[in-house]
């Protein structure tokens, strides 16, 4: 059967041989038994996948067509009260044989240039565009949106392994209204997710991880974290199209 991608999926899709291929009823299949696990470290991604509330895409080797179109339906979900915080995660098709960290960090930052570049509207006027400045975030459809790498090369920050995938996740910043990281409930929360990231990886926080804002930060490090507790060095790979 042809199966096309330009869908967002429910996590019951994502199961269904006649609407999704094989392997990625097999990686969601991995991702489920990982983020529904009582001890995983991040409760809130834990309690949404049981809910049903994360939405999913995929993408193959050669094709991220599919992604502009998913993500426009699914920042939809957001136009209409109650807010719900729903989160996308968009999974690509692996490699033949596992590749190495930069391998995936190059493949997951040329999918967000790629994002960007079939961006339909503009760049808020009152944003940055220089992911060098503290308080760049990405956006898409106007939109800011908190993106973050997954992949099999993480061996240490095992919180990062998702399975044989490169999975990105997709974290509106409107889903952390309350949550921010000057915000009294999200320091708190905040706190707990990371002594329990801290626990499952064996590791230390990682030193670029920190809170939206904070001028001694650069965002964009946050979105592909390292494997190690090295700060990460060097320029963002990200470029605005009109830069």
């Amino acid at each position: 059967m042809q199966r096309t991608a330009n869908k967002l999926l429910t996590k019951e899709e994502m199961t269904d041989p006649t609407i999704v291929p094989e392997w990625v009823i097999r990686e969601y299949t991995t991702f489920h038994e990982t983020v529904t696990n009582k001890t995983f470290p991040c409760y809130f991604g834990m309690k949404a996948e049981n809910k049903g509330e994360l939405r999913y895409a995929y993408i193959t080797q050669d094709d991220w067509s599919n992604l502009p179109l998913a993500l426009e339906d699914f920042l939809k979900l957001f136009d209409q009260p109650p807010l719900i915080r729903h989160g996308l995660f968009v999974f690509v098709e692996p490699e033949e044989e596992q590749d190495d960290l930069e391998h995936y960090r190059q493949r997951f930052w040329d999918i967000l240039q790629n994002l960007h570049e079939h961006d339909s509207k503009p760049w808020p006027s009152n944003k940055p565009k220089d992911p060098e400045h503290y308080l760049w975030d990405f956006h898409f459809a106007g939109e800011p949106i908190f993106v973050f790498g997954n992949a099999p090369a993480y061996k240490q920050r095992k919180t990062r392994d998702l399975g044989n995938s490169l999975v990105l996740g997709f974290q509106p910043r409107r889903i952390f209204e309350g949550l921010e990281g000057t915000e009294k409930g999200g320091i708190m929360s905040r706190e707990k997710v990371r002594e329990r990231v801290e626990k499952w990886d064996n590791l230390p926080k990682h030193p670029d991880i920190s809170h939206f804002g904070d001028p001694e930060h650069n965002e964009w490090k946050q979105f592909f974290i390292g494997d190690d507790s090295k700060p990460i060095e060097g320029k963002c790979p990200f470029h605005h199209k009109e830069s």
